[in-house]
């Protein structure tokens, strides 16, 4: 059972560290942003937490030591400094160093050095006079005082000042006693703080007069409000706008909600307290007898009204906690990925049964024919939901690069910055991980080919500060991924000379600029002058095509001279169920994805097949699949053109006859037939048979030229 614990912990941590690192990089170029801070803080303090509860003593107590360093930051007794970011980030490596190996026998040394470093840093900090960190003027004199009286650490006014973050304010309204004069309600006020969240209302009656006192039509009656909000404390503020001339008015934060509190909240005396309603003093020799506290504290003087808003602060705020960590638990849950394959396994089987008795009741009408269309219609929208389970967007690739470009530009001595665009586009989980290679790749070659030296660009009146850009968007029913960087372009000359060097192509070979481009894909092929620790082997573009082609996907390059480069990406949402289209070729049947299809036409032969078909008023470059695929039937006098968009073009692939719309599930052809240029997978149709999926991208590269120029 703990084994089951532990592994959870586990996969929390790893997400939190993701988080950890990506606030870091964030801190780093907003070093006074508290929020930033805090989440930095919080996630350094989720794992402490955890660690400790599940066993993992040696990350419980390495990780106290960097909170200890981040509780000075988030305090303003450190301040934000590149070196607290890298020595931040290398204690977040060396945690997942931890988790990932936890027998490794550097670990303690490693984790010694590091905690001296910690604390030589520490140590320096509070050594120094520094100004703490900026927080909203309005809100860091509403903070509530006094935690440190009774150990609970201060509640920070810095994530709550804008919106987004939940958190609870203490609002004490008292009106003026002729606030009606000019009609305000106060009534209707209390109505609109309701509408910002969560809220309670505790009314002070104690200054109402007798029934025949002169001053009757007068405001007698004050407010306590607690009230649960995401939306700042300028929120709140702006209720009473109009009003603020005509009371006497305090907010203060008292709560801020983190997923990892518990419903437990500050006890009665320590609220009383923090108001400044009671020594603290009073309050331990209270709790030191046998009655109620609260019943104690009145019989000692203190204001009843008092202690009942604070039993009222105390139970609102333990009510709000419970309900966010309902809805935290019900919003969402953890589910192991291979649980979610093997799901969409059983979906795809579905599928394909599903296919069959189509084809087995078609024709039969009556009730077994309805009950067919209903069972396919049920079985679609549980491919579409249990699909789009797994879609992930694009920006969980992104976001690991952040670290990648930071480290790799300093190694190299630039100035770079990364930029990403699309980050919401979404996915297949399986595609963004094995995407993920792919980019390294191409990011780390920007940075080193395509981005010069900060005194490069300076002469040639660029910013001395690079920019490589993670851009992605939908392009029908794929994700274009292009990677861009403003550096010097590719050198034409340069690839030419190594492509003849190589033997690649002939010295007096004539290609087109887009041909020559495509060299730099060609295996082995680098055109660095000596080997680094980041490039010059010869391995890097040519692993990049192979894998993006694995995945059905295609990529080309972009550049133009002095201004930059682009690697573009083509990716296939899914690799697991696609809509397709399935044609015959003599007795074997095909299927097409349907997502690149753009039409059908029909295709009549000439007296001499010359490759090409006319059609809207241009000539489009076919592919006949029956010599492709040695297929030996004889050919229809009419035959189907399918036109298909790939990646560099558009092309016919010429077929005997289009069968229609079928939902594909894609099995994998095995190790034996790998190798197979032109397919990409097979599937297995309604009445057995299995059906080759075509790749469209391959079967076209073929016709490269005279697509680019058609």
């Amino acid at each position: 059972m703990l084994d089951g614990f532990q592994e959870s912990f586990r996969e929390e941590a790893y997400e939190l560290l993701n988080n950890l690192e990506q606030a870091l990089l964030e801190l780093e170029d907003r070093p006074d942003d508290v929020d930033l801070v805090s989440a930095v803080f919080r996630s350094m303090h989720t794992i402490k937490g955890s660690a400790s509860m599940f066993g993992f003593d040696e990350i419980s107590e390495f990780t106290h030591h960097v909170e200890t360093m981040l509780d000075d930051v988030r305090n303003g007794r450190l301040g934000v400094s590149r070196q607290l970011i890298d020595l931040t980030l290398e204690s977040r490596d060396h945690i997942r160093g931890m988790l990932e190996e936890p027998d490794d026998p550097s670990i303690p040394k490693r984790s010694r050095d590091l905690m001296d470093r910690l604390h030589h840093v520490v140590a320096v900090g509070r050594g120094e006079e520094r100004e703490p960190l900026s927080l909203d003027a309005d809100v860091s004199t509403e903070v509530i005082g006094g935690h440190e009286a009774l150990g609970d650490p201060l509640p920070t006014a810095t994530a709550a000042t804008d919106s987004g973050v939940r958190a609870t304010w203490h609002i004490r309204f008292v009106p003026h006693p002729d606030i009606g004069v000019n009609g305000t309600n106060p009534l209707l006020l209390l109505s609109e703080l309701h509408e910002l969240g969560d809220c309670t209302v505790v009314a002070d009656t104690r200054g109402i007069p007798a029934f025949d006192a002169p001053e009757l039509h007068q405001a007698h009656v004050s407010w306590d409000i607690f009230v649960t909000t995401s939306q700042g404390s300028g929120a709140v503020r702006d209720v009473f706008m109009f009003v603020e001339d005509q009371c006497e008015l305090t907010v203060r934060l008292i709560d801020e909600i983190d997923f990892s509190d518990e419903g437990e909240y500050k006890r009665l005396g320590q609220i009383l307290v923090d108001r400044g309603v009671v020594d603290e003093d009073v309050v331990r020799e209270a709790v030191s007898g046998q009655k109620r506290l609260g019943e104690v504290l009145v019989g000692r003087g203190v204001d009843e009204y008092e202690v009942e808003t604070a039993l009222q602060e105390q139970e609102h705020v333990r009510r709000t906690r419970q309900k966010v960590q309902t809805e935290a638990a019900a919003s969402s849950i953890r589910v192991q990925s291979d649980k979610l394959d093997e799901l969409v396994d059983l979906v795809g089987e579905l599928v394909t049964l599903q296919a069959r008795l189509t084809q087995t009741v078609s024709g039969m009408g009556g009730e077994v024919s309805t009950i067919s269309e209903n069972f396919e219609r049920l079985v679609g929208e549980l491919r579409d939901h249990t699909m789009s389970i797994r879609m992930l967007p694009i920006s969980t690739s992104f976001s690991r690069f952040r670290r990648l470009v930071r480290d790799l530009s300093r190694e190299l001595g630039k100035d770079v910055e990364l930029v990403t665009e699309g980050g919401e586009t979404e996915l297949d989980k399986t595609v963004i991980e094995r995407l993920h290679d792919p980019l390294v790749h191409v990011i780390r070659n920007s940075i080193d080919h395509g981005i010069e030296m900060p005194e490069v660009r300076r002469a040639a009146g660029k910013p001395s500060a690079g920019t490589v850009a993670l851009r992605a968007r939908h392009v029908g029913a794929n994700v274009e991924v292009r990677i861009e960087d403003d550096g010097a372009g590719l050198n034409r000359d340069r690839i030419r000379e190594k492509a003849v060097e190589r033997g690649v192509i002939s010295a007096d070979a004539q290609i087109s600029d887009s041909d020559l481009l495509d060299v730099v894909f060609a295996p082995g092929f680098s055109t660095a002058g000596a080997v680094t620790t980041v490039s010059g082997r010869g391995v890097g573009m040519d692993v990049v095509r192979k894998e993006v082609e694995n995945i059905g996907g295609t990529v080309s390059l972009e550049s133009t001279p002095g201004e930059g480069t682009a690697i573009v990406m083509s990716i296939p949402l899914t690799l697991a169920i696609i809509d397709g289209l399935l044609v015959r070729i003599g007795g074997e049947r095909f299927v097409v994805p349907l997502s690149n299809v753009e039409e059908c036409i029909e295709y009549r032969r000439g007296r001499e097949d010359d490759g090409v078909v006319a059609n809207r008023g241009t000539l489009l470059p076919v592919i006949d699949l029956r010599r492709e695929f040695g297929i030996a039937a004889d050919r229809p006098e009419i035959e189907q053109a399918v036109v298909v968009e790939t990646g560099i073009g558009t092309v016919g692939f010429v077929v005997d006859a289009v069968i229609g719309d079928h939902q594909t599930v894609i099995k994998n052809l095995g190790q034996v037939y790998q190798h197979v240029e032109g397919v990409s997978g097979a599937t297995i149709l309604g009445d057995g048979d299995v059906a080759l999926i075509l790749d469209v991208q391959r079967l076209a590269a073929g016709k490269g030229h005279e697509l680019r120029n058609a």
